[in-house]
């Protein structure tokens, strides 16, 4: 079974103080901390999933392929550094515009990867800078993480001592 760290995208892996809405490859930043944490993280064993609410494309501020584009580009960015990133699940839609099963807090998205990559959630985390990030790590039966937006991602022993205790 997989040990995997869950992450939220804005706020978390990207700069979101600038762009609510990161609507192309200019406006995605990562945080200057987030390839050392990765790395050190990889190097305790883990591996991991990014999972992110994406309401701009129900709101039509930028497509599918455009959120697409993104997301290579990050997978790409990080792989140079030596950090691969199993799956990135998005919900598309808004709530504001319609319901949905898959947008956090619902726990659908982390409940898909459990299921498809045997993923042991004993010895896994969601690290989120929301409460809706915490609510869907809980509701799957994870332990979240809550982080100040664009803050610095907790060290590996602060993770490992949340099994410990």
């Amino acid at each position: 079974m997989k040990k995997v760290i869950f992450l939220d995208r804005d706020g978390v892996i990207n700069d979101s103080k600038d762009y609510y809405y990161v609507k192309n490859e200019n406006e995605f930043h990562l945080n200057t901390h987030i390839i050392g944490s990765l790395q050190e993280y990889r190097d305790a064993g883990y591996e991991f999933i990014i999972i992110t609410n994406q309401g701009g494309v129900a709101k039509g501020l930028y497509t599918f392929e455009t959120l697409e584009n993104i997301h290579q580009n990050l997978k790409n960015t990080l792989k140079k550094e030596g950090i691969e990133i199993l799956e990135i699940y998005f919900c598309p839609h808004h709530n504001k515009i319609s319901n949905c099963i898959c947008r956090k807090p619902n726990p659908l998205m982390i409940e898909k990867a459990v299921s498809r990559f045997d993923i042991d959630k004993e010895s896994s985390v969601f690290i989120g800078d929301s409460q809706t990030d915490i609510q869907s790590a809980n509701g799957a039966g994870i332990k979240g993480i809550l982080i100040n937006e664009n803050g610095k991602l907790p060290k590996i022993q602060e993770i490992i001592k949340i099994f410990t205790n």
